[in-house]
């Protein structure tokens, strides 16, 4: 058992405190790290060897529990975690792409890295925080891994770098940026990305870098100052040597044949032409290598092809479809593919092809949030789906994977930027993109392809958004390296980055950056960012050409909204004791009602008059009234002193009886009756907002319904327009 240990140093500002021992002792690395009152345990654990299974069994999860923000669970029926949200899977899916890299090859023993976010205060992340812990952990424990790992958070504010902004900078920041390093040989290499932003020009990232990057050294020497106290040995990974004669008959076997087949542009038939030629080797060497030979002589087939096309492209800038290395394959865009869609788009981008599809619904449509750090309302979804026909395999289907929910939300911070605001355009907004062909970075497809469905259906987005993939091969280290542009299948397979940069004319709006070896320095990111952008200006250019601006009107089945401003004091009349009201609106018009609470309300339907019958029917339950104003009302109440007329829905003034004719009444019943529609006319609106009316104001003249009695002298009633006896 450990014992309990404190560490801490400053981090921008803010004390960084890290508990080792005392806590989940049996996990092979433990630690409690807190930032502010955010607090997170991080725990790594090593399972048993599990060779032969073919790859590398790393599990990351981030678990949120909602006490660690006072609350409880939101739904009636379920009151316990479950499924993870989709910004706990997101933040699973930044621990890993950071920390899977510095796992040795060949390592096949289970790894799982937990982080349990056990307090947060609102304003310090606890993502980036996990990631900090899941490192430690690692690190400290016998696990064979070669960080630790650093990481911050970067914003930006009146050009201004921010560290670890909190939620509330990060609300006004134009920049929010993530990033992972490690030290290599006295440098600061950069392992992982994640950035959203407001169409900001390359140098600024490539500044947010600078920034970064004493902050970086700083908490890996805090990490490597708590190891040097508590790191345990770590254990030894037995790779079973291949022995240089096996290594030698392969390489005789395979000679010209695996160049002969590795290099065809069709994905499918390289890949069949592969799985052959494997399968015939091993047939072939059966009695020199025998049955335990099989599995090395397959990994040695995969180190040969990685090989071969490791040093085509370093000495050649040969790729396995014959492209150069900055050429994107082939381009093509259509748009308006589905009849009663109300946007619907494919882009193609070689064997790559996306077909995204919008729909636009009313304000109520949109996605009611009660996550543990985010509770709101959002109007704008992009999802995205994988199914197995994309790359010709059949497998079974299911709820979207963390890959599904990870493509997804980055071509949705890709596109967001973009969408016009709510005054402008008062719809949810949801575009769902459907992988139909893979062969490389779908993801960026999908912010193209999302793009063209969102002008084809008429959203005025601010500009057009693409997306670009860039690899990178390197030599024996980062001085001989090569660029990809727009990579596929064997280059994502054997390269060492993946590095998706989307964004617009005028400046990018997400990065997203995973590699396979230790990082890239600020020369490679600098050439890296270069090429993006290359690329990323021919696909707009692409996309201009089929659609230059965002159409004018939007499909005929799409829904029409229309807004009306109501006093807010007067939403409950709309409303009703227990929605009795407005149900009643809705199932009358056939519409969708939606009211904010400054007094905005919306109005969706498909019919002009229906929406035109329910805003009508709003304005007459809300009128503001003035003195002056004439209606025809409904006589409701009758009184000795007057009576009350219905003016409009669940509104009535008084009438009093003598401002109910040019003469004197007697008696209210005199000349009306509960029932009859009189004219009148507002004559006062007090404080409490009472109203008076007058009939006579509004030409009212009557018949007396009593007429005068003269065989009773005891009558007071009168004919109409006679004085009372006794008057001259």
């Amino acid at each position: 058992m450990l014992e309990r240990k404190m560490f801490e140093f400053q981090l921008g500002g803010r004390k960084l405190e890290v508990q080792v021992g005392g806590l989940a002792e049996q996990a092979s690395g433990c630690c409690l790290i807190r930032y502010g009152d955010t607090s997170v345990l991080c725990t790594a654990t090593m399972g048993k060897d599990n060779p032969g299974q073919g790859f590398f069994p790393l599990t990351c999860d981030y678990e949120e529990r909602f006490y660690a923000a006072g609350k409880i669970l939101g739904s009636r029926f379920v009151r316990r975690e479950g499924r993870p949200s989709t910004e706990a899977t997101l933040n699973s899916r930044l621990i890993d792409r950071a920390v899977r890299p510095l796992f040795p090859a060949g390592l096949s023993r289970e790894i799982q890295v937990i982080a349990t976010c056990l307090s947060w205060d609102a304003a310090n992340d606890p993502s980036t925080l996990s990631l900090l812990g899941a490192s430690l952990a690692l690190a400290m424990s016998e696990i064979p891994w070669s960080g630790p790992v650093a990481v911050v958070r970067i914003g930006l504010a009146e050009d201004q770098f921010v560290l670890n902004p909190s939620y509330e900078q990060r609300e006004n920041s134009d920049l929010d940026l993530v990033l992972a390093a490690i030290e290599q040989d006295g440098e600061i290499l950069i392992n992982m990305i994640e950035a959203g932003s407001e169409e900001i020009g390359e140098e600024m990232i490539l500044n947010a870098y600078d920034f970064a990057k004493p902050y970086l050294k700083e908490i890996i020497d805090f990490q490597n100052k708590v190891l040097s106290e508590i790191a345990k040995p770590k254990a030894v990974i037995a790779n079973p040597e291949i022995s240089p004669e096996l290594s030698q008959k392969v390489k005789n076997y395979l000679n010209e044949k695996l160049s002969q087949i590795f290099y065809q542009a069709d994905k499918q038939q390289r890949n069949s032409d592969t799985e052959a030629l494997q399968a015939q080797m091993l047939l072939d060497l059966s009695s020199d290598i025998g049955d335990a030979g099989q599995e090395q002589a397959k990994m040695l087939f995969e180190a040969e092809l990685e090989r071969i096309f490791k040093e085509n492209i370093l000495q050649n800038s040969k790729r396995p479809d014959g492209r150069a290395l900055n050429q994107i394959r082939p381009l093509s865009c259509e748009i308006d593919i589905l009849p009663r869609t109300h946007g619907s788009a494919i882009f193609t981008r070689g064997e790559t092809k996306i077909l995204s599809i919008l729909t636009l619904g009313s304000p109520g449509d949109q996605l009611l949030m009660d996550n543990m750090e985010v509770s709101g309302k959002k109007r704008f979804l992009h999802h995205y789906n994988f199914p197995p026909y994309s790359t010709g395999e059949v497998k079974r289907l299911g709820s979207p994977g963390r890959r599904e929910i990870g493509h997804g939300m980055l071509a949705e911070k890709a596109l967001l930027p973009l969408i016009p605001g709510f005054e402008e355009f008062p719809y949810t907004i949801r575009i769902v993109s459907e992988a139909i062909s893979s062969n490389g970075s779908t993801s960026m497809a999908s912010v193209c392809a999302g793009t063209l469905s969102l002008m084809q259906a008429g959203v005025p987005i601010k500009a057009p958004v693409a997306g670009i993939s860039i690899g990178l091969v390197t030599g024996k280290d980062l001085s001989e390296y090569k660029l990809l542009t727009d990579i596929q299948g064997p280059e994502d397979h054997y390269g060492e980055m993946d590095f998706k940069v989307a964004g617009t004319k005028n400046g990018i709006t997400a990065i997203q950056m995973d590699v396979k070896n230790n990082g890239l320095n600020r020369e490679i990111l600098e050439k890296a960012l270069e090429k993006a952008k290359e690329a990323r200006e021919e696909i707009l250019g692409v996309i201009a050409k089929t659609i230059e601006s965002p159409s004018k009107k939007l499909s005929p089945f799409a829904p029409k909204v229309q807004i009306i401003q109501i006093n807010p004091e007067k939403i409950g009349m709309v409303i009703g004791s227990g929605g009795k009201v407005i149900n009643e609106i809705i199932d009358t018009c056939g519409v969708a009602i939606d009211i904010e609470e400054d007094g905005q309300v919306f109005v969706t339907g498909q019919a002009d008059e229906a929406i035109e019958k329910a805003i009508d029917w709003i304005k007459e339950l809300t009128h503001e009234f003035e003195v002056g104003e004439m209606f025809e009302g409904k006589v409701k109440r009758i009184f000795n002193f007057g009576c009350m007329v219905e003016i409009s829905p669940k509104q009535e003034g008084l009438v009093h009886i003598s401002e109910l004719a040019p003469f004197r009444v007697e008696s209210v019943e005199d000349v009306v009756k509960i029932g009859d529609v009189i004219p009148v006319k507002v004559i006062k609106i007090d404080e409490q907002g009472r109203i008076d009316l007058s009939a006579k104001a509004a030409g009212f003249s009557p018949e007396v319904k009593k007429q005068y009695n003269l065989h009773n002298p005891a009558s007071k009633s009168r004919a109409p327009g006679r004085r009372p006896f006794g008057r001259r």
